[in-house]
């Protein structure tokens, strides 16, 4: 009996420190997440006026790879090149999210982050919340696609980010100039996007 209660206050005492050491790394994150976003947000405004996205997503066909053509820099993606996105249904459905690009140039390190994604009711799957961490969202907006679903124009409120994704990495010129085209219509200032290099 006496040894069920000595290793029960252990196991309590244990508990409590994990707990603690649990919280610790959850302040840390946050904090980290926090600074992070407050960085982010200290971003050039490539458009004040970002506009809703132009039409409905099918999304069983924008489903797939997705190759970053160009963007506005972000943090995140520091040194990234090569970049491109995977996204895919789970078994219970839920959208899954796989980025990837190399670090440094085309023979760099790869660095994977897998997310998820949800979609916007009432959005037409045109827009969606993304995650790469716990509780934290960010939008994804698809401003415009091809009817082909051959290229994606993709967004968020601020006007501080902004993707351009095709489905091969190195889409015709007359593709180009389109998706050029149609991101100056909409109001995102082309001085401030950087074309990916792909392999």
């Amino acid at each position: 009996m006496l040894t069920f209660i000595m290793y029960s206050r252990l196991e309590y005492r244990l508990m409590k420190k994990l707990i603690s050491a649990l919280k610790a790394l959850f302040l840390i994150g946050v904090w980290f997440l926090c600074s992070g976003f407050s960085l982010f947000e200290g971003g050039a405004v490539g458009n004040n006026s970002v506009p809703q996205p132009a039409k409905p997503v099918d999304l069983n066909r924008y489903l797939g790879r997705w190759y970053e053509l160009g963007s506005y820099p972000a943090p995140f993606q520091e040194g990234c090149v090569a970049t491109h996105a995977d996204y895919s249904l789970d078994q219970q459905g839920s959208i899954r999210v796989l980025n990837s690009c190399r670090k440094g140039g085309l023979n760099g390190q790869e660095e994977i982050a897998e997310g998820k994604a949800q979609i916007v009711s009432d959005s037409n799957n045109a827009k969606l919340k993304i995650s790469f961490f716990g509780p934290f969202w960010g939008n994804y907006w698809v401003l415009d696609h091809a009817p082909d679903y051959s290229w994606s124009i993709v967004g968020e409120p601020s006007g501080r980010y902004l993707w351009l994704l095709s489905r091969t990495a190195h889409p015709s010129n007359a593709m180009l100039k389109l998706i050029e085209s149609r991101v100056i219509n909409m109001g995102y200032d082309l001085k401030l996007l950087s074309w990916t290099l792909q392999p």
